[in-house]
């Protein structure tokens, strides 16, 4: 997910985004134990959106904006 798609977002959106992508990444996590996945690049590709999610979040709270 790209930065500008995340600002666009309202702060509900935001959180309840954050929440999906961190059960996709546990889920990803778990079949990777199991058996390899495809393409294990995915799951640093969750990582770093739910880091732009948690950043993005956190500026507003800094900035006291709530879209």
């Amino acid at each position: 997910m790209k930065q500008e798609v995340i600002k666009e977002l309202s702060t509900a959106d935001l959180v309840e985004r954050l929440e999906e992508e961190r059960k996709q990444l546990v889920r990803l996590k778990l079949n990777h134990a199991v058996s390899p996945l495809e393409n294990p690049n995915k799951i640093s590709a969750y990582r770093k959106t739910i880091a732009r999610l948690m950043t993005e979040l956190r500026k507003r709270q800094l900035t006291g904006t709530n879209q």
